[in-house]
């Protein structure tokens, strides 16, 4: 005959933090009672008057005792009167009621009417409405829901252990009865898990036993639950009530579960009636010995069992589940039945709760992972979240970074928070592990890789090669190019065939050039570069281009005692001797010409090997006024010729 006990069988947290403070009340000896029966279960209720702490039924029947109350909660008109009547109140009230009565207060401040779902005599639900500071309507139903007046805004809570599938019904009626609904579904989570599990067991079980009060609304419904799916279910409040010929073979299956307010002697009672019956040697320490292990820090696997506004329930196999909170979860989109990954932060929260974390496993990971890199001396990725004294906070990799304001570049940086919301690339050069904090340098990286790039340029440079670059920056002696990671010089000199005075009359930043190499020198890491190397050289056509006898023009460049030099092209001069540079004699160059003055000259001669051109301008301009002659004399004959027509005539 096997048996199972559901997972979530018996006591809910709220009801066993109610009970295991009575009890130790009763210890402290402190004449003390209930206002209502703290749990809806007999044996609770008979253990605890044993120990000395009764149920009462009104503040009257306090008598100056300290009263307890129970996890169903109470109205605030109830706490009031207890002070009036000088009782000391021990508020046991369930902190998931707590929380439906804060929102039910604060959310009719402003007399906002209030639709609680649930059971109208419930104690809770009375004990919520007293909370409501405007109307109050009580539903249990889609039918009663339907006989609601409309309402302009209204907001829906439920009791904590109200069925889940009949809320959903209910907000459904509400959606359209009331234009602006504020929903609060607060059934507690161990309510939907508890139904959740009793279904499964029952859908398989031969035979079903519910443990609990009779008068217990949500052992009840577990009961109804069960029945729908197993016929022969029973519910009983001890195991003396299980008939003797309940389990009909040794080969049935039989399922057991329990409400939120049996406790675990009820269920061991059964269990133990029931593997007597099979003389079995089981007992509940052995349920619970095989129960899971867990400690802070460990990671576990577990199945989402239920979803809420604020936090999600994880099935974990231990005896309580566990809950995530939403800011603590990096998984968008869970559903029941998905299983997640989560560490446990903590065992016991001090209310039963096993609480859990997934973006601690992230932050592990992203830290581990963040380790091997600085362990491999391999560079993070970042972004500018914050400047602050100092330096920047940056997102490392999804950890927090800092990086002093000396080491986010190679120069002064005078605005730091121009690198918030940027990408950079950082070397982590300091670690403290203990406190997970790390120091990150971008500064590094931007040495590192200059000096990787400079070591891969010089690799691949040779004199005398011809290189692609880019002119960087001028100077009065020269143009700065980057070759490919680093940096050479064309002195002025090497810039032009001809005289410039500024290296902006050639090239200009940005520019791209090709480049010749002239000279390297490692050690010192200099790189002289000529441009125009590769420009043709004026001497090497010169002939060709201004024969002997051919008159052009030039720019007066250089006046000296004996002559004027006429720049033809860039890198091309020539000589007019004094003699030459005016029709009469002149005592000084100056007389006859100025620098910067376009003069026509005839080329008398040219010696490319000696790089030498002999011009004249008094022969250009003789030349000149002899073409002005001969065009003269060429109209006399013409008119000569037109009178001796005339007289023949």
């Amino acid at each position: 005959m096997p048996v199972e006990i559901a997972a979530h069988a018996g006591f809910c947290m709220g009801v066993r933090r109610a009970v295991e403070e009575a009890v130790k009340v009763a210890e402290s000896g402190v004449k003390s009672c209930t206002l209502g029966e703290l749990a809806h279960n007999p044996t609770v209720v008979d253990m605890l008057r044993e120990k000395g702490v009764p149920p009462i039924h009104s503040v009257e029947e306090a008598q100056g005792r300290q009263v307890l109350i129970r996890s169903h909660g109470v109205s605030p008109d109830v706490l009031d009167a207890l002070s009036a009547a000088g009782c000391s109140v021990i508020d046991l009230t369930c902190p998931f009621v707590a929380k439906l009565h804060r929102i039910v207060a604060e959310g009719t401040a402003d007399g906002t009417p209030v639709i609680m779902v649930g059971e109208a005599e419930h104690p809770e639900v009375r004990g919520t409405c007293g909370w409501a500071k405007g109307p109050v309507y009580v539903v249990a139903t889609p039918e009663e829901a339907e006989q609601l007046p409309e309402m302009a805004t209204a907001i829906a809570a439920a009791q904590t252990t109200y069925p889940p599938e009949r809320w959903e019904a209910i907000t459904a009626v509400l959606k359209r009865k009331v234009k602006v609904l504020h929903e609060h579904c607060t059934i507690c989570n161990a309510t939907p898990v508890r139904q959740k599990e009793a279904k499964e067991l029952a859908a398989r079980a031969d035979a079903m036993i519910v443990v609990g009060g009779r008068n217990s609304a949500n052992t009840q419904k577990l009961y109804a639950a069960c029945k729908s799916l197993c016929p022969r279910t029973i519910l009983v409040e001890r195991a003396a009530e299980i008939p003797p010929a309940f389990a009909n073979t040794d080969s049935e299956f039989i399922g057991i579960t329990a409400g939120a307010s049996t406790p675990a002697g009820s269920l061991e009672e059964v269990l133990t009636h029931m593997t007597d019956m099979q003389n079995t040697d089981f007992n509940m320490d052995a349920v619970v010995a095989s129960m899971t292990r867990i400690r802070a820090g460990q990671t576990v696997t577990g199945k989402v069992v239920l979803v809420g506004e604020d936090e999600v329930c994880v099935n974990i196999g231990y005896k309580a589940d566990g809950i995530i909170k939403r800011s603590d979860l990096t998984q968008e989109d869970v559903k029941v039945d998905d299983e997640i990954e989560a560490e446990i932060v903590k065992v016991n929260d001090g209310e039963g709760n096993v609480v859990l974390s997934q973006r601690n496993i992230v932050n592990r990971k992203a830290w581990e992972a963040l380790m091997a890199k600085f362990e491999a001396n391999e560079y993070v990725e970042g972004v500018g979240k914050e400047a602050v004294k100092g330096g920047l906070i940056a997102d490392v990799e999804g950890v927090r970074a800092f990086v002093p304001a000396s080491q986010l570049a190679q120069h002064y940086v005078e605005k730091i928070g121009d690198f918030v919301g940027k990408d950079m690339k950082l070397k982590i050069i300091e670690v403290d592990k203990q406190k997970k904090r790390i120091v990150a340098s971008r500064k590094a990286v931007i040495v590192e890789e200059t000096a990787a790039r400079e070591k891969e340029a010089w690799e691949r440079l040779e004199e005398g090669i011809i290189i692609h670059g880019i002119v960087r920056r001028l100077t009065a002696f020269g143009a700065f190019v980057d070759v490919g990671g680093v940096d050479g010089l064309i002195h002025i000199t090497d810039l032009s065939w001809g005289r410039i005075s500024h290296p902006s009359e050639v090239v200009k930043p940005n520019q791209e050039v090709d480049v010749k190499i002239l000279s390297l020198d490692r050690e010192r890491k200099r790189i002289q570069l000529g441009f125009k190397q590769l420009q043709a050289r004026p001497w090497d056509n010169a002939s060709e281009r201004y024969p002997e006898g051919s008159i052009v023009e030039g720019k007066v460049v250089r006046i000296t005692d004996f002559g004027a030099f006429v720049e033809l092209q860039p890198g091309l001069d020539g000589l007019v001797h004094i003699s030459q540079c005016a029709t009469q004699r002149v005592n000084k160059v100056e007389d006859a010409v100025q620098v910067g003055q376009v003069v026509r000259v005839k080329v008398l001669s040219v010696d490319t090997e000696k790089k030498r051109i002999s011009l004249s301008i008094r022969q250009a301009m003789e030349d000149e006024i002899f073409d002005d002659n001969m065009e003269i004399d060429a109209e006399d004959v013409e008119a000569e010729a037109e009178i001796v027509e005339t007289v023949e005539e």
